[in-house]
């Protein structure tokens, strides 16, 4: 039997355009929440238009762009869809869902832009999207009104870092630098809840241009935590670039390697 094929990122088309997503009981739920389809879908006459490699914008902001990025290599590290599907993009989420709010963390790739060598770089880091979507009744979630923060790779490394007193806060201004700057702020804390058992994810939205100023908190348990910080141990790697990297090293293309001569300038390859 071969063995499981790895996991590989892209990215997850936004959610259905229905205001209210399906209902499913979880028999387990000592609070009778539910555990929803998370909010995804694919399309592969929209992912065979995309361009050849387009380049980076200077910085990411949490008005993503749902495009995929293209491979920079063969399959681009991406992998292929089970039972040899052609599209070859895979599509993940960890979704929480709660009486108040639903949370759903979404991966999203680095960009690459090819260089005149004909190789590439990584143009800009991956992040990982957080979705929070309010509760309009009983285990209902509006996806409508979702609110978003990108978390860079430095803002997860501070997560990772949290012991159980500790809390942090992220903003976030997604126009920076352009002329919309201050008129759109969000603010992310997260803290341990009262009993120490778990965590709060709160995020705060004053958005100006369509006279926005919400608040969508959501509890995390400690093993959903824990979850949480398994993935983002794992997928650190490949928002960095760094495994399309590894996957990318043949040993029958590697040049002889001679020891330099003693400078200050090669010292570090001793």
């Amino acid at each position: 039997m071969p063995p499981p094929a790895p996991l590989f990122l892209s990215l997850a088309s936004p959610p259905p355009p229905t205001a209210l997503l399906p209902v499913h009981h979880h028999p387990r739920s000592p609070h009778a929440l539910t555990l929803l389809a998370p909010p995804v879908a694919s399309s592969r006459k929209s992912a065979a238009a995309l361009p050849a490699c387009p380049v980076a914008s200077p910085r990411h902001s949490d008005y993503f762009d749902p495009r995929a990025p293209p491979p920079p290599r063969g399959d681009g590290g991406y992998g292929r869809a089970p039972n040899g599907a052609q599209d070859g993009r895979v599509f993940t989420s960890y979704s929480i869902y709660k009486g108040k709010a639903a949370l759903s963390f979404d991966p999203r790739p680095p960009q690459f832009v090819p260089l005149d060598s004909g190789a590439y770089k990584v143009a800009k880091e991956g992040f990982v999207l957080l979705q929070f979507a309010p509760a309009v009744a009983t285990r209902q979630y509006d996806w409508t009104r979702k609110q978003v923060f990108s978390l860079s790779v430095w803002e997860i490394g501070t997560l990772l870092t949290l012991g159980p007193t500790d809390s942090c806060e992220f903003f976030h201004d997604p126009f920076k630098g352009r002329s919309e700057e201050g008129k759109v702020r969000k603010v992310l804390k997260v803290e341990p809840t009262p009993d120490g058992n778990g965590r709060f994810f709160n995020l705060s939205v004053q958005n100006r241009l369509i006279n926005v100023d919400e608040s969508i908190y959501i509890p995390i348990t400690k093993g959903e935590f824990a979850v949480i910080v398994s993935t983002f141990n794992y997928i650190i790697p490949h928002l960095m670039g760094w495994s399309t990297f590894t996957s990318s090293i043949k040993p029958e293309e590697s040049r002889s390697y001679s020891r330099p001569q003693s400078t200050s300038e090669y010292e570090w390859r001793r």
